[in-house]
Order: C-alpha cells, then sequence, then structure tokens
C-alpha cells in the first residue's frame, strides 16, 4: 500500500506565470459553472472549513480577472461576493462556542460548520481564513470590485478582525499557524484603514505576535518553534506557520519575522530527509500539507539556502484545496493567491554545512531528535522509524531488555567530511538497570550511497543486541510505498522480528496500518484532536531489525557494525590503536580519539578514505 499523504516533492510542481495562469483558468472554469443563482461558490459536498470557501474562490477570481481581464469575471465576483455577505456574515453568538470573552458583541464572524451549534469549536480558525480572503480582494487594484461591496467587505473585515481579538481568547487551540495566520489578517486590513486607525492595528497584530506567540515558542532539537496543537512541530501545520512567517514579512517588512522563519526553516531542513519523507507531530504525524506550504518552503528555502521545496506534499492540494471528487474548495485559497504574487524561485541545492541534528548526503540521511538518537534514518530510498521493545523506543543497544539510548548527561556531537565522505560522531552517557554508567558512542558514516553505523559500549554482559531501526517506507516513483524489510547487513547477526502478541499496543511493518493511525488508537483524544507522537509512546513492541555484537571487538568493549544500503561483503574491523578506536571498513578509516587535551572533553573523530 501507498502512503496516502506523503507524495511528490512540492519543488517539482510548475511554479512559472504560465503555469499559474493554467492554474487560475481552470479555476475560473470550475467556478463558473458552479456558480449558483444565489452566487453561491461553496463545493456541494462542503460541510466542515466552509465558512470561508465561496470567498476563497471569489478571490481567486479577482486575481484571474486582474491578470486576465476576461469579460465573465465581473458579474461572477459581484454575484459571489454579495452572496458572502448576505449569507455568510454571522452576527449572532454561535450557540455553544466556550471562547467568547465577550458574549452579543455583534462582531461578525464565519462558521466552521453552518448548522448553529453544530461544531462551534473551529469558528475561530474559519474566521482567520475569512478575513485572509477578504484582505486579498481588499488588495484588489481600483475598479475590479463594486464600491459599495468593497465598503461593507472593508467593514466586514474589520469586524472579523475585533472579533478575533476583543470578543474572544486569542488562538484558542493553541494552534501556531492560526495565530500567525490571525497576525498576518491584521497586517493586511492595517493598510486599507485610515492612518490611525491602520497603525493601532498593525501595532496590535505586531504585540499578539510577540506577546502570545513568540513568549511561547517551544524548543525543539535546539529550535524555538511557535507551538502547535500543544508540541512543538506538526507535519501538516509547522510548513503553513512557515508561510505565514513568509507571508507577515512580505506584508510588513518586520525582520522577526523572517529570523524565526530562518529558524523554523533550518528546523525543517534538519528533520527532513533527503526524500522529503517525514514522521511525527502533535496533531499528524503523517498528513503533509501541500500547496498551503509552497510559499514558506520556497520563500526561506531562498533565504537559508537549502533545498526545502524536497518536502513531499499532498499533491492533490499542490494548488489549491479540493473534494474528493476533485473539485476545487476555496479553503486556504489566500495561500494561493500569495504564491502566485511572491517571485521567489525555489533554492534546489542543499546546505553544505554540518548540522547537529542531521547528517545528510547524496540519497542518505539521518535525522536525530533532541537525545541525539535517529528519529529517521533514510538509505537506498528506504525508511526507518525508531522500533519499541518493551515500551522503550529508539536505536541503540538492547540489553536484558532494556534499551540504552537515553543520555544521562551531556551529549557530544562531531562533524567531519572529507573526501567524499560525511561522518557524524555521537557520544553520550547512558545509564541502565544496574545503574552504572556507560559511555555509548555511535559514528554514522556516509558516501552519498551507503549509510555505515557503528556503535561501541562498554563491555556488556548477557545476549545484547542493537535495535537497529523499524522499516517502514519505501520510494516507489513517485510515491511512498509502505514496508516492512530493508536492505541491511551487520557484521554480527541479523534478524527482523515481529511483535508475536496482536493488539494495538504492537506495531506489525507487515500490516497495512500507518503509523499514524496506529499512534491515534493509542492517543488519550479522538483522531484529529489528540497527539499521536504521545500515543505511539505508548507502543509496547514493533516490528525490528536486530543486530547482534560484531566479532573480534577489542577487549572490555561490545561493538555492533551496521550497513544500511547496497554492498558486497562486509567485514569491518575494529580495534585499539595508539590514536583511540580505529574502524576499518571497505569504504573507509575512521579513528575516535580521546578528548584532545585542551580541557575541553569533545570527541575526536578523524576519516579516511581507504589507501
Amino acid at each position: 500500500m501507498h502512503l496516502l499523504h506523503q507524495r511528490g516533492p512540492l519543488h517539482d510542481l510548475p511554479d512559472t506565470p504560465e503555469a499559474y495562469d493554467a492554474v487560475l483558468a481552470d479555476v475560473v472554469e470550475q467556478a463558473l459553472a458552479r456558480l449558483t443563482p444565489e452566487g453561491n461558490l461553496e463545493h456541494p459536498d462542503c460541510v466542515d472549513d466552509i465558512g470561508d470557501t465561496s470567498l476563497g474562490i471569489t478571490s481567486l477570481l479577482v486575481l484571474a480577472l486582474q491578470r486576465t481581464e476576461d469579460p465573465r469575471l465581473p458579474e461572477a465576483v459581484h454575484r459571489s461576493l454579495a452572496f458572502h455577505l448576505r449569507e455568510r456574515v454571522y452576527v449572532e453568538d454561535n450557540p455553544g462556542y466556550p471562547n467568547l470573552r465577550i458574549r452579543n458583541s455583534g462582531f461578525p464572524y464565519a462558521r466552521y460548520v453552518l448548522q448553529a451549534g453544530a461544531h462551534p469549536i473551529g469558528d475561530w480558525p474559519s474566521t482567520v481564513w475569512a478575513l485572509l480572503q477578504a484582505v486579498n480582494i481588499l488588495d484588489a487594484p481600483d475598479g475590479l470590485i463594486d464600491i459599495d461591496q468593497r465598503a461593507k467587505l472593508l467593514e466586514v473585515a474589520r469586524g472579523y478582525w475585533r472579533w478575533l481579538t476583543e470578543a474572544t481568547f486569542f488562538n484558542p487551540q493553541e494552534a501556531g499557524n492560526q495565530a500567525i495566520g490571525c497576525v498576518v489578517g491584521g497586517l493586511m486590513l492595517a493598510r486599507h484603514l485610515p492612518p490611525q486607525e491602520g497603525e493601532s492595528v498593525r501595532a496590535r497584530a505586531l504585540s499578539l505576535y510577540a506577546d502570545e506567540i513568540r513568549a511561547r515558542r517551544v524548543r525543539d532539537r535546539g529550535a524555538l518553534l511557535p507551538p502547535e496543537h500543544g508540541g512543538a512541530y506538526d507535519n501538516n501545520y509547522g510548513p503553513i506557520s512557515l508561510s505565514f512567517l513568509a507571508q507577515a514579512h512580505r506584508v510588513s517588512g518586520e525582520e522577526v519575522f523572517a529570523e524565526d522563519g530562518d529558524a523554523l526553516a533550518r528546523y525543517i531542513d534538519a528533520r527532513l530527509t533527503n526524500g522529503g519523507f517525514d514522521n511525527g507531530g502533535p496533531r499528524y504525524s503523517e498528513q503533509h500539507s501541500g500547496f498551503e506550504a509552497v510559499l514558506g518552503l520556497r520563500y526561506f528555502s531562498h533565504r537559508i539556502g537549502s533545498d526545502l521545496g524536497r518536502y513531499r506534499g499532498d499533491t492533490r492540494w499542490g494548488r489549491h484545496a479540493v473534494q474528493p471528487d476533485g473539485g476545487i474548495d476555496g479553503h486556504f485559497a489566500f495561500m494561493l493567491v500569495w504564491q502566485i504574487q511572491d517571485r521567489t524561485r525555489w533554492h534546489r541545492t542543499p546546505s553544505t554545512g554540518p548540522v547537529r541534528h542531521q547528517l545528510r548526503a547524496g540519497t542518505v540521511s539521518v535525522a536525530f531528535d533532541d537525545r541525539m538518537t535517529p528519529s529517521l534514518v533514510e538509505a537506498a530510498g528506504t525508511y526507518y522509524l525508531p522500533a519499541a521493545v518493551n515500551r522503550q523506543h529508539g536505536f541503540g543497544p538492547v540489553v536484558d531488555g532494556f534499551l540504552l539510548c537515553r543520555p544521562m548527561g551531556e551529549v557530544r556531537v562531531r562533524d567531519v567530511r572529507t573526501d567524499g565522505l560525511a561522518a557524524k560522531l555521537v557520544t553520550k552517557p547512558v545509564v541502565g538497570r544496574d545503574h552504572v554508567l556507560r559511555h555509548v558512542q555511535s559514528l554514522y558514516v556516509t558516501d552519498g550511497t551507503i549509510l555505515w553505523v557503528m556503535v561501541a559500549v562498554e563491555r556488556l554482559d548477557g545476549t545484547p543486541y542493537l535495535l537497529a531501526g523499524l522499516p517502514y517506507a519505501t520510494d516507489d516513483g513517485e510515491r511512498v510505498r509502505r514496508t516492512a524489510e530493508g536492505e541491511v547487513t551487520s557484521a554480527g547477526g541479523l534478524r527482523l522480528t515481529h511483535p508475536e502478541a496482536e493488539g494495538v499496543d504492537f506495531f506489525d511493518a507487515r500490516s497495512e496500518l500507518t503509523q499514524q493511525q496506529a499512534a491515534f488508537a493509542l492517543a488519550a483524544d479522538p483522531r484529529g484532536y489528540g497527539n499521536p507522537d504521545e500515543g505511539w509512546r505508548h507502543l509496547v513492541r514493533s516490528t525490528a531489525l536486530e543486530a547482534d555484537p560484531a566479532p573480534g571487538a577489542p577487549e572490555g568493549l561490545t561493538v555492533f557494525a551496521l550497513r544500511y544500503g547496497p554492498g558486497g561483503p562486509y567485514a569491518p574491523v575494529v580495534e585499539r590503536t595508539p590514536e583511540g578506536l580505529a574502524v576499518r571498513t571497505e569504504a573507509f578509516t575512521a579513528t575516535i580519539g580521546d578528548p584532545a587535551g585542551d580541557g575541553s572533553g569533545e570527541p575526536v573523530l578523524t576519516l579516511l578514505n581507504p589507501v
């Protein structure tokens, strides 16, 4: 089976003016065919996320009119805008909405579900989206919109802003993308207001960003990130936040948005594999965005000088939102407007500097979590997740059922690149159930095609093995396919094990269950609201690669040696030398030395191609 949402790299979608003209031409034809006598442009099957959708398609028609002067469009714009102003602007409180600070304010808002009280919790983001659709229309040159309608829309947009920032609690779902979107709406609205009022709205938007978003950022992997539904980053919403930061910088010129966008972009770059596959997040583990991410990834790929467009998006939403039948849905249409207006082009080559939380070269990559344990390994087109044993998750030595990967002290990292090779040495102190402190040294080396991993630790008693990953997915043309195997070689014995028990606590990679589905089954909250990462942490056991120690290890050490990817015979040699611990394979020689003697205690790594 193919993974549903992780499809093609977003930079593969043509983004020339001609390509966008073709997209708008398709939108126009669909919209004109759909337009009802009342002026409604909503998809007939749309139920939720609906309050801004007709207005969103209207904004696309306004952009198309501006670019093409199509004589069919003025009437369609007039009728559809009249429909929104007449039928989709609500001023009476939605029954059951829990986040009001002021009742019966009379301020306009947009509904997530049209039926009163049906699902009011989504009204806050829906009103943000409606505000953004409105300001895009207000940005149109004079003469494209009926002057009376424009005045009414401006008054509604002013009311949307007041509802979002006065009548309700700000950012009630603790969703960074929604909150930054609201700030963008205020910044764009301010430009259409009288100077004094406009400056007040702009100042309020900036203060909300500083006090309600930036001050509450969450640290992950060394970066401060806008919180997203209770976590630091989400595969779906994180790149959307990046797009909102890009637009905030475009319209305001405030450097804080560029600085924070750079930080988020570098974080995404570090956690992304070369193939663009990613996994993990507080709301959706695998459900990636599509066109909503393009603006941010493209804008900041240029700023940080890396190929963020490799990100695998849901290309069914590559241009705009659609319903299951493929018909356009106006949800989030403002993002398509902005990416058409933005002239930044993709930066298509990787950054070359070493990054603490990633090793990357060619078609090989290892992304590391906060503990500097691999969170995702990519080699030969296959993606490996951390495996689980006895409710412990990660990559690392296992002794008596206990996984040695959680650091008990400072984790030190050394990066080396030379002669076509890239390497990362990670040293961490760990404590087992016996309370003995041990130092684990993990060496990762790649030539861009193959990944070699060597793990050394003080001698482990019993029958230790290396938990070496859960083979989960593999590239299959333009899609990503589930898998339960990978091309891995071990210097010791190697086996692929699967849970013998059944149930939600056990994950067998041979099943047709995705990681996200399995994680939500274990989460405390319903699917779509809970944190699948938290649920996944309750997993007892998973499919796992288990590697036995390599033969011939130096006295006092247990050593594991693996090779991910193709290759012939594999017989690495590990020995002690006066310079330190030497590792020799068919492709390189590495020496892990003692600290340099400068008082820093940092490990020393040298790397050479074989003579």
